[in-house]
């Protein structure tokens, strides 16, 4: 049995292609005629017509001699040495009138006085900064001392209370008897610091011991300096005892 050998694919192939390459180029060769005989025609055209305007353009003029040129060159020699002709004259300036005059015047006399005022008030502001800075500075020296003095005030307070409760303590301990002997003959202004100090107990039995003339006069004027202190909020009484602790002379409140 025989064998039918089988077709090869690829020379069809190629076959083909070179045909349909051979159609394609014959279609390019004949836009290739077409378009070379369209620009020809148009080069004959464009040429016909610059011939025509070359025929219709006058005849160009014959080149200049050499008596023109020397003529014209001698021309321009003697205009670049002919002095040139001066600008314009300026146009001379207008007389000022006297009332323009008075009235610059006028007005430089106005501004000076306005510099003037200027000055001034820069002077005025640099002294007023001077004395505010001293003034401050003057303010606080014044707070330091105050504060210092208060601080003073308050030891002294504290070492005259200490002075009268020292002493309070004194009397405290001893006998009732022996201190109200003592007492009746204490001045009324020291009796009240005192017996202001003193325990309520403490008091109560001095007094009883004490001369009831002098015992009744320490009561009344006890009575009115608790009641002064105690509308008056402040401890009115024992800061007037600070005077005789401290050495000086107590003020006397009677009796």
């Amino acid at each position: 049995m025989l064998k039918v050998p089988a077709p090869r694919l690829l020379p069809t192939t190629i076959t083909v292609m070179a045909a349909v390459l051979l159609l394609k180029c014959g279609v390019l060769l004949e836009a290739a005629f077409s378009d070379s005989a369209m620009l020809d025609s148009g080069m004959v055209a464009s040429a016909n017509a610059a011939s025509s305007d070359e025929t219709k353009q006058p005849e160009s003029p014959a080149p200049p001699t050499r008596q023109k040129i020397a003529a014209a060159a001698a021309l321009a020699a003697s205009r670049a040495a002919a002095p040139q002709p001066s600008a314009e004259p300026a146009a001379t300036p207008q007389p000022v009138s006297d009332s323009e005059k008075a009235l610059l015047q006028e007005l430089r006399q106005r501004r000076q006085e306005l510099d003037a005022r200027a000055q001034a008030i820069t002077a005025r502001e640099s002294v007023l900064v001077a004395a505010e800075r001293k003034l401050g500075a003057r303010v606080d020296q014044m707070q330091a001392l105050q504060a210092k003095l208060e601080g003073l005030d308050a030891e002294q307070k504290r070492k005259v209370e200490a002075g009268w409760q020292g002493l309070v303590k004194l009397y405290e301990v001893m006998k009732p008897k022996d201190a109200a002997t003592i007492f009746n003959d204490l001045t009324m202004s020291v009796l009240l610091q005192v017996m202001d100090r003193m325990k309520d107990s403490k008091a109560a039995a001095i007094m009883a011991a004490m001369n009831p003339d002098k015992a009744r006069d320490v009561t009344a004027e006890l009575a009115q300096m608790r009641t002064g202190r105690d509308a008056s909020g402040v401890s009115g009484g024992r800061d007037a005892a600070i005077a005789p602790v401290a050495g000086l002379k107590p003020p006397v409140s009677g009796g």
